[in-house]
């Protein structure tokens, strides 16, 4: 692979930022925490009453008797989890990490491979291993980064080729974090296209999402991760924008390996975008009666940081998947979060650029892991 020199445009929207210790946060960030905690936290003004409001409540046991305490909560959470873990079906097929280096380059400060590895028995499957340059203070913070639909792919969060503000695996890695960004399966054979990947899927394991692939999947750029001597596996974070942001939703929820995130415009309620489609969770989530729904999902992410990035400027539309519709999702989790004490680190950030990554966007996602993931909370 060539050497890549197509970096100049972080000096000027984002800065360049040196890479001998992680960059410091605002000043007059509290230890801990986020300055702006408090803003996310806080419900959209004039939000008008939707289908999302009406939550099934999360503090509640299946007596109706009331959830107090965290020991109470950690029993339903046990039979969420079981819940969710039935309707996705399982994978039980994860082979030792063996990584072949495929092509090796650098770009300013960040050392970037593509390997090669097995997400099953026999299935290979390509990601890019970003590490900073100087690789220095032991071992690092990491991050998985899941990448959007396009068929760039991990070409465009590893910064090669696509959109500049999607490079987000490039520009975390040149903040200091170990990065690694894998490939999703509906990209593994380009003679296909999203219906046929799912269906084989499907052939392959009867009776398992698509969905739940992803998280397979996603779990086991995690196990990348913690096979690598220069990351610290306590400090494993996740992030991704649309497709990427759904995949990082279900990988904190089921992988306590990941101790933060950020979810930007994935559509976090079943009905906000295509999360019916055969390659997600399928047909059966419109069906009537069923009864789970991703606030649930924020609630096993508790205590976890995790940070929703939205887009929408108005009413609900097709141009954007998150927005003031969103909040009765994070005002369902706050009660389980605040649980295991304050503060609650969970939170709805609305840019109102539509289903895209502006500068201001980056930069909270940035100041979230760069704060949760260093600061050892």
């Amino acid at each position: 692979m060539m050497k890549l020199g197509r970096r100049a445009f972080l000096k000027g929207v984002y800065g360049t930022i040196p890479l001998l210790v992680l960059p410091a946060l605002p000043a007059g960030a509290e230890p801990g925490n986020v300055t702006w905690l408090g803003e996310v936290q806080r419900p959209p003004q004039n939000l008008k009453p939707t289908a999302s409001a009406r939550l099934e409540p999360l503090l509640q046991a299946n007596d109706g008797t009331s959830i107090t305490t965290v020991a109470q909560w950690e029993q339903q959470r046990a039979s969420l989890r079981r819940q969710w873990m039935e309707f996705l079906g399982p994978i039980t097929d994860r082979p030792p990490v063996r990584l072949a280096t495929l092509s090796e380059d650098r770009t300013e400060g960040c050392r970037r491979l593509l390997v090669r590895y097995e997400a099953e028995a026999g299935q290979p499957v390509e990601g890019y291993l970003l590490y900073p340059e100087p690789l220095v203070d032991g071992p690092r913070p990491a991050l998985v980064v899941l990448h959007s639909t396009t068929p760039d792919t991990i070409d465009e969060v590893a910064g090669i080729k696509g959109r500049d503000s999607r490079a987000l695996g490039l520009k975390f890695a040149e903040q200091g974090f170990v990065v690694f960004c894998p490939k999703c399966f509906l990209w593994q054979d380009p003679s296909l296209d999203y219906e046929e990947a799912a269906a084989n899927f499907r052939k392959s394991h009867p009776g398992t999402l698509g969905m739940r692939k992803m998280l397979h999947d996603a779990q086991r750029a995690v196990d990348v991760l913690v096979s690598l001597p220069e990351v610290d596996p306590s400090r494993i974070g996740a992030l991704g924008h649309s497709l990427g942001a759904k995949e990082t939703l279900y990988l904190m929820a089921f992988d306590e390996r990941v101790r933060a995130g950020v979810f930007s415009e994935g559509g976090i309620g079943l009905s906000f975008t295509n999360w019916h489609d055969p390659w997600y969770l399928g047909a059966g989530i419109r069906e009537p009666g069923f009864a789970l729904d991703h606030h649930q999902l924020l609630a096993l992410i508790a205590p976890r940081p995790f940070l929703i990035l939205a887009g929408e400027s108005g009413p609900p539309g097709t141009s954007v998947a998150d927005g003031d519709r969103t909040w009765p999702y994070i005002e369902a989790a706050l009660p389980v979060y605040r649980l295991y004490g304050e503060p609650a680190r969970i939170g709805l950030y609305n840019h109102r650029q539509g289903h895209t990554i502006p500068a201001e966007a980056f930069q909270r996602m940035s100041e979230w892991l760069r704060t949760y993931l260093t600061s050892g909370t």
